[in-house]
């Protein structure tokens, strides 16, 4: 058993790996970058028009049970976070419960996820940044190119070490404090203008079971990203403790959040009904400056900006970390180049550099200005089959007796439950989200556009598991 007392460096190498990052962020930066990684300002802001359009008001109970499935999905995840607090941590968890090849598999299905996830955040933030210096929203090849100076902006970040990585995105939850909880307290106490049961009213959507459920898979895109916390673990003090804390409260923080200010902005609004038609297309910010005045425009951006901004920072840091840990054990093409890590900051240069040009390639991939429905699909859908395949490795190995969680965060008696539950919830999530919904994607789409998110993660899966046949240059300790 790999126990705290070994040190960090001891229970590294007891796991089969030299410290090669720096060890250099404690427990509160590790739980901002899972916080500014799951961002409640940015989730919620892409997916607000989407959910209160499919429902109604009523769309917020299914964040709430979309929080609690994900809650249980961020307990498995902490517990394998403490016994292997590895960089890229879902590839070395299901390398060592199910195999190398299911290893290698999941591996290169997250880190091509979330870097799909990252061209997302980076295109959703393009308008923001236009709306705060110009005035205007940008389309086309002036949004692409945006998002680009975003993603080369948060390289040089990351190039500068993660404690320049953790300052900036401290700042980041500064304004997400203020973003999320100041504006969400301010509004509901001095801006009310609806009754709390408007929560539980459909609006006049007659909303169906399946509307429903398109609207709790648009949900799944505001709880992703707290796997950001375990993937800078060999960059994290007393990991084992720290990361299971960071995960779970992170998971939390943000849950309670998305659900305040989702909740906040219906019942400050004055004109609901144009909300839920759809004929107001920013919900958000037309809330905002209507209660708080025209002056609150530009300083809002300010803050919706810098809350992008650290969000791109953390995404790129440990979609970095993922593919450093795939090279280190020579599964990617090119791997020594993508395992060195630079000697004055010791980061993964190589691998965040190659992340962001697939980043800024996948910008150029025919992205549509009136695709958002389509893109949260599916950068959310690779996201949540990762979670299904490490939860599901996790609940095989407990059952098979090849695991039995020994590292310094457990759950105990309950875990098996826990576990239980958190397969059940990722295999109908995910299949949800996998679901082709005309709903999310443009107006008048073809069957071809509607199925695209689907078909592009089926040649991703077939690619990885062919890429899973490699042999690996290492076993794993």
């Amino acid at each position: 058993m790999i126990t705290p007392s070994q040190g960090d460096v001891g229970q590294l190498a007891e796991l089969g790996y030299d410290q090669q990052l720096k060890r250099d962020i404690g427990l509160f930066s590790v739980f901002s970058i899972g916080v500014a990684t799951v961002a409640p300002v940015v989730g919620l802001y892409a997916i607000f028009s989407l959910g209160i359009q499919l429902s109604g008001p009523a769309w917020i109970l299914m964040l709430l049970l979309s929080l609690a499935g994900q809650l249980t999905v961020a307990f498995v995840y902490s517990e394998l976070a403490s016994e292997f607090p590895l960089a890229g941590g879902p590839y070395h968890w299901t390398t060592r419960l199910a195999g190398p090849r299911y290893g290698m598999f999941t591996g290169i299905v997250y880190a091509l996820a979330v870097t799909a996830a990252l061209a997302t955040v980076a295109y959703l933030a393009s308008p923001w940044v236009s709306l705060l210096f110009t005035g205007s929203e940008p389309h086309g090849m002036n949004r692409a190119a945006i998002a680009m100076a975003l993603l080369l902006a948060a390289l040089i970040v990351n190039s500068c070490g993660i404690r320049v990585v953790a300052v900036l995105v401290n700042i980041g939850i500064a304004a997400e404090v203020i973003g999320s909880l100041g504006i969400g307290v301010v509004l509901i106490v001095f801006f009310q203008n609806q009754p709390f049961s408007i929560l539980f009213d459909t609006l006049g959507t007659a909303p169906t079971f399946t509307t429903f459920l398109t609207a709790l898979a648009v949900c799944g895109w505001a709880f992703v990203g707290f796997d950001a916390s375990a993937s800078v673990a060999e960059e994290t003090a007393g990991a084992g403790n720290n990361i299971p804390k960071a995960i779970i409260g992170a998971t939390a923080a943000v849950g309670a959040l998305v659900v305040l200010v989702a909740a906040a902005i219906t019942l400050a609004s004055t004109n609901l009904q144009s909300i839920v038609s759809g004929s107001i297309a920013d919900p958000v910010t037309a809330v905002v400056t209507e209660s708080l005045g025209a002056w609150s425009e530009r300083p809002f951006y300010a803050i919706v900006v810098t809350t992008f901004l650290a969000c791109i920072v953390s995404m790129q840091a440990y979609t970095g970390r993922i593919v450093f840990g795939l090279a280190r054990d020579g599964v990617l093409p090119g791997a020594n180049r993508l395992a060195k890590v630079s000697r004055r900051h010791q980061v993964p240069v190589s691998a965040m550099t190659l992340v962001t040009a697939m980043t800024a390639l996948a910008l150029l991939l025919g992205l549509n200005d009136k695709a958002i429905g389509t893109m949260i699909s599916f950068g959310t859908m690779g996201l949540y089959a990762t979670f299904f395949l490490v939860v599901a490795a996790a609940l095989l190995a407990r059952v098979t007796g090849r695991w039995q969680p020994s590292g310094a965060f457990r759950t105990g008696g309950i875990g098996y439950a826990i576990n239980i539950v958190a397969f059940a919830w990722l295999a109908f999530e995910t299949a949800n989200i996998a679901w082709p919904r005309a709903e999310l994607a443009p107006p008048g789409a073809s069957n071809l556009l509607v199925s695209a998110p689907l078909m592009v993660f089926t040649l991703i899966a077939i690619f990885a598991i062919l890429s899973a046949t490699r042999k690996h240059r290492r076993k794993p300790a």
